[in-house]
């Protein structure tokens, strides 16, 4: 219900009532928080209440400064509105109107970069500002998303209990939230959240286009195949909705709705930025790369795709065919699916890995892979098994910790089979392919990293590590090509 302002202050505020923010609102009410409401255009706030008022406590306001005036100290307040400028607008907006120890939240899907920024010039006049990762979309929102909040440690003190009562529990009961460490780590984790949701979801693409391409599985056959790998390893919400999207059939042409809709998939850029700091930070997440250039391919350039379609030579590699819903085939897919989902995985922890020691977050990876396992898009059983390969040490790499070395034994010749099988058959399967690729990568002796080595000594004298000597080398390619201790020559 309403209250009146002056009768009793509330212990967050939110501003930006659009889906996310309404909900996110409901879900402090309903768990018996009252909660100011402010938007830009009242009409929203009044839209909630009349919709939604009886759900708990919250008191309406119109301004910044009456939502300010309402709260309870120190206070908190909930930024939900269009990540970047608007974030600053509003942040800009309530500073003045704020005492020294407040709290600002942003819970929106903030670039890193700008939460370090912003959380350093808010300390700077006294306030406490946090920038919390939120997944589980508009359900999560409501009925319990999975948190990950980064920025002041002294904030997380007061705000913690909260976020953690409206978050999402995990099958032990634990809330899927936690402090994860300073200033941008919340966004950062949540970021990486999404790269390897990005992954996730293109390998599952990959796997329903082989099952229709090349073993000619219909859509709602492939719905009960996808119900069956959810009761196996594979269990997961993206598994799980998957079923649920090939078995709908659409009510205008009565054929299977996945046929209608236009094959170009979007992306709002959280993927994309996955990527730009893997480069920066030099780590290989080259499945999930792909994943978002898969979106690109499929959207980016339409008019190519028509003109491919008819003019490029496909050069077909005549190949054992699969009888239609050929079982070995299928669980050879379900396989490779698997494998390549691990490395997605794999791929995000060793760059949480790296940005923890370049941003000295200290992130806690069995933690982090514990607040993923309930509210989230990748929730999954496999985040059990992950928690447990880091909880008493941090493996070089997820895959070499010994469960999933284990695993790896089983899935590999079925990853090889259908990598080798897509590929004569011109079926594209780029994170299966890439992340087949990264597994060796990893796995092989030696790389060819060694002749680009050589090139690059060659053109631009950038030096080569030896296998039998220490320090760095250098080849005299234009002289008599000798080869010196590069450091030896840089003191003579």
């Amino acid at each position: 219900m309403t209250k009146n302002k002056t009768a009793q202050k509330a212990q967050i505020g939110v501003t930006g009532l659009a889906v996310m923010g309404a909900n996110l609102a409901r879900n402090l009410a309903r768990n018996g928080y009252t909660v100011a409401l402010h938007n830009r255009s009242v009409e929203k706030t009044d839209a909630l209440l009349e919709a939604h008022g009886s759900e708990g406590d919250f008191i309406r306001t119109e301004t910044l400064q009456e939502l300010v005036d309402s709260l309870e100290s120190p206070r908190q307040i909930l930024i939900m509105v269009k990540a970047g400028g608007p974030v600053d607008s509003v942040i800009d907006q309530l500073v003045p109107l704020l005492d020294e120890g407040d709290v600002i939240i942003d819970g929106g899907n903030s670039h890193f970069p700008d939460t370090i920024r912003r959380e350093r010039a808010l300390a700077e006049k006294g306030l406490h500002f946090v920038g919390i990762g939120v997944s589980g979309g508009e359900e999560g929102a409501l009925k319990g998303p999975s948190i990950m909040p980064g920025g002041s440690a002294k904030a997380y003190e007061s705000l913690g209990p909260l976020l953690e009562k409206i978050s999402a529990k995990a099958p032990n009961g634990d809330p899927c939230c936690a402090w994860i460490s300073t200033d941008g780590a919340g966004h950062f984790v949540k970021m990486v959240h999404n790269g390897i949701e990005y992954a996730d979801m293109q390998v599952i693409g990959e796997a329903y286009d082989l099952l229709r391409t090349v073993a000619g599985v219909e859509p709602a056959e492939q719905a009960e195949i996808f119900k069956r790998w959810n009761t196996t390893d594979l269990n997961s919400y993206l598994i799980e909705i998957t079923a649920e999207v090939l078995a709908q059939v659409d009510t205008k042409t009565g054929k299977p709705l996945v046929d209608v809709i236009t094959d170009q998939a979007g992306q709002k850029g959280t993927g994309l930025w996955t990527v730009q700091a893997a480069l920066d930070l030099g780590s290989p997440v080259s499945g999930i790369a792909e994943s978002v250039f898969a979106r690109a391919l499929s959207s980016s350039n339409p008019a190519a795709r028509t003109q491919a379609q008819a003019e490029l030579p496909a050069g077909l590699i005549a190949a054992t065919a699969v009888a239609a819903g050929d079982e070995e085939f299928i669980e050879d897919v379900r396989k490779a699916l698997f494998a390549s989902k691990l490395v997605s995985y794999a791929q995000g922890l060793d760059m949480l890995t790296k940005a923890s020691k370049e941003y000295g977050w200290d992130l806690k990876l069995d933690v982090i892979a514990g607040l993923w396992r309930a509210g989230c898009i990748i929730r999954a059983e496999l985040l059990g098994v992950i928690m447990d390969a880091y909880k008493d040490q941090t493996p070089a790499n997820m895959l070499l910790a010994p469960g999933f070395k284990k695993l790896l034994e089983d899935l590999v010749p079925s990853w090889r089979r259908v990598v080798a099988k897509a590929t004569a058959e011109g079926v594209p399967v780029p994170v299966f392919a890439s992340s087949l690729s990264y597994y060796d990568g990893l796995r092989r002796k030696r790389l060819p990293a060694a002749l680009i080595q050589g090139q690059r000594d060659f053109f631009g004298a950038h030096t080569y590590g030896r296998v039998d000597a220490e320090g760095m080398w250098h080849t005299e390619w234009s002289g008599d090509r000798s080869e010196i201790n590069a450091e030896d020559s840089h003191t003579h």
